[in-house]
């Protein structure tokens, strides 16, 4: 695989972990955390092979998907068996699978605890390694019911073993609970974020931003036309949206958000990987763990309004010892989110200078096209469909919907509160 000399996530981790302790482990994006866990699990199931021997779990499919590949590559010797569980898919297969052990259950929480409360075909009270990958985001997000289910049918006598890019107050807390005196390992450095990263910001009002966008990505493609580019949008319609503009002028790409058909998101990346498209635009689902080398540049179509989100879309390009660039594109709107992410990373951004009479020139071009696909998606009642399902779903659980999205609505300003109220008193001090 062309490893020659392991990483310091590596060097610190793997030891403690072959000894059987708990492990927690920070490092910063591309710094080697999946192979951390991955080989001290292979070394320890090669000595006593059998089904299912490790469950890890990761808050996105794409993810999923990618650390499966790379325990295939990892394990191919000792003939590995791997499954990977995720929404999206023929859960009547998935049944199959899970019925057959494979030796390491790859999985989404939510898929994984509908499999444990509708069937019975496979067990994981046996399990030796349990695995949460990006663990703050999938323990700070909604995923508590799910996970509660999951630890209630796997086996107390077992390694936990948790890692992530960001190390957060959470994470801090989850020593006490359900590990057993776990190693802690942290990377230490003055900022989050890698070395070989540019970072930048691009200035504009924000009604041209769309043109600037387009701007700045005709530029980059024509300058470097073997670089691949990622695109963040803070919504699936807003993904869809710039995904069409972009095919309407011309500019061939893929999209990537939640609401797309699981067959057409793996389909999609697979295309963005081999370098048959150089342009992906996507959600955050595309954001945590990814690892693509061809990505030189992530740009930003809107400012993340949690700091640790930024630090993760743009480790998506500068990994293992590469050199990237990020652009994010400011407004008048955007200026304190800016200073908060400045404020988290230690790092100060760069003015990028993008040319005004080249963007405005094609101004009126792109509004039409984001004004077609707007009237399109209308059309399609993109939207509609999966807030009918998610209704559905809640009638069907004996749930009154109204009443779960207040309560939606209570929890996520209560988040909001508590985190400025974190943030003022982190200004004071």
């Amino acid at each position: 695989m062309g490893l020659s000399k392991p990483t310091p996530i590596q060097v610190n981790c793997v030891p403690p972990i072959l000894n059987g302790q708990d492990c927690i482990g920070c490092a910063k994006t591309g710094s080697g955390k999946t192979a951390a866990f991955a080989l001290p699990i292979l070394q320890k199931l090669s000595e006593d092979p059998y089904g299912i021997y490790a469950l890890v779990l990761t808050p996105t499919r794409e993810l999923a998907f990618q650390i499966a590949e790379q325990f295939k590559v990892l394990g191919k010797p000792i003939g590995i068996r791997v499954s990977v569980i995720t929404g999206g898919l023929d859960m009547m297969q998935q049944g199959l699978d899970l019925a057959v052990k494979p030796h390491i259950v790859i999985s989404t929480p939510g898929r994984l605890s509908d499999h444990i409360q509708s069937c019975d075909t496979f067990s994981l009270k046996k399990i030796k390694f349990l695995v949460l990958d990006e663990a703050d985001r999938l323990i700070e997000d909604d995923f508590g019911e799910q996970l509660e289910a999951i630890f209630k049918a796997i086996p107390k006598k077992r390694q936990t073993l948790l890692f992530s890019a960001t190390m957060t107050k959470t994470l801090e807390s989850l020593q006490e609970i359900g590990m057993n005196k776990p190693f802690f390992w942290q990377q230490k450095s003055e900022t989050l974020l890698v070395d070989g990263l540019d970072q930048n910001y691009c200035l504009m009002a924000a009604d041209v931003k769309d043109a600037y966008l387009m701007h700045i990505l005709d530029k980059f493609t024509e300058e470097n036309p073997r670089s691949s580019v990622i695109i963040f949008t803070n919504t699936c319609k807003y993904t869809q949206i710039l995904g069409m503009i972009c095919t309407s002028l011309g500019l061939n790409c893929v999209i990537l958000h939640a609401m797309c058909k699981q067959k057409e998101r793996l389909a999609a990346l697979a295309k963005f990987k081999s370098n048959q498209v150089k342009i992906l635009i996507a959600t955050d689902v595309a954001s945590r763990g990814l690892d693509i080398p061809t990505v030189d540049l992530i740009i930003n179509h809107n400012v993340p309004s949690r700091p640790k989100d930024y630090v993760h879309r743009v480790g998506r390009t500068a990994r293992a010892g590469r050199g990237g660039m990020s652009i994010t594109l400011v407004t008048q709107f955007d200026i304190k989110l800016i200073h908060a992410i400045e404020e988290f990373t230690k790092q100060k951004m760069t003015e990028y200078k993008a040319e005004e009479k080249k963007a405005l020139q094609i101004l009126v071009e792109v509004a039409t096209a984001r004004r077609e696909a707007e009237i399109k998606l209308d059309e399609k009642d993109f939207g509609e469909r999966h807030a009918i399902n998610k209704r559905k779903r809640l009638i069907l659980e004996g749930k009154d919907p109204e009443k779960e999205e207040k309560e939606k609505q209570k929890y996520l300003k209560q988040k909001h509160k508590a985190w400025k109220k974190q943030r003022t008193k982190k200004t004071k001090t």
